[in-house]
């Protein structure tokens, strides 16, 4: 008889697991590329933590995330087939992670992925265990750190900063890294976060 009734509890509502999905987001100049480079330098030898290969809708850059390249019109088509393990736009790009992380989640890793907050909702509804990590620190030190590039004056950076919304709203298993210290800490806080 109770096998009638069966719980939800393993797999709810099909949603999958019993791995875990992990996004990496935060404002610029927090040092988000930085630590995950950092902590995949320290987690290389794990096998069972995959570091997710973005595929995006730019050539690469040496200067830029290292991802793969594809095309406006194979992004729609990956989209639109459902063939993605996360999609979505901005800055008018489109992003992509491959749909074979699910399968590295299926087999129980944690997959730590490059990732935004428009996509946070979206990974809470798909993954059992969807953790996001917001790499970041205060404005006067983002703003100290993105006038350091030279593209802005520190004046129309801590405005825009002070503009921007800087914490994700209603995010679900949102763990925040403050990164003001050396990398090795915030690194540190980031495997206690995920219990690495």
């Amino acid at each position: 008889m109770n096998d009638v009734f069966q719980t939800e509890s393993s797999a709810e509502a099909g949603k999958l697991a019993p791995g875990r999905m992990v996004l990496v987001v935060g404002p610029s100049g927090a040092g988000k590329d930085t630590l995950m480079g950092a902590l995949k330098d320290k987690l290389s030898a794990s096998e069972s933590v995959v570091f997710a290969r973005r595929a995006i809708t730019r050539q690469a850059d040496a200067n830029a995330e290292d991802h793969d390249t594809l095309s406006r019109e194979d992004f729609q088509s990956l989209v639109s087939a459902g063939d993605v393990a996360l999609s979505w736009e901005a800055h008018g790009l489109g992003y992509v992670i491959p749909k074979t992380y699910d399968s590295a989640i299926q087999s129980g890793k944690t997959v730590i992925a490059n990732g935004s907050r428009k996509v946070l909702q979206r990974a809470s509804e798909k993954y059992e265990t969807a953790i996001v990590l917001l790499i970041t620190a205060p404005v006067d030190v983002l703003a100290e750190r993105l006038s350091a590039r030279g593209r802005e004056s520190r004046e129309d950076i801590e405005a825009r900063l002070k503009r921007a919304d800087l914490e994700p709203q209603n995010v679900p298993n949102l763990i925040r890294i403050e990164n003001t210290g050396t990398v090795d800490t915030a690194v540190k806080a980031m495997m206690a976060a995920l219990d690495l």
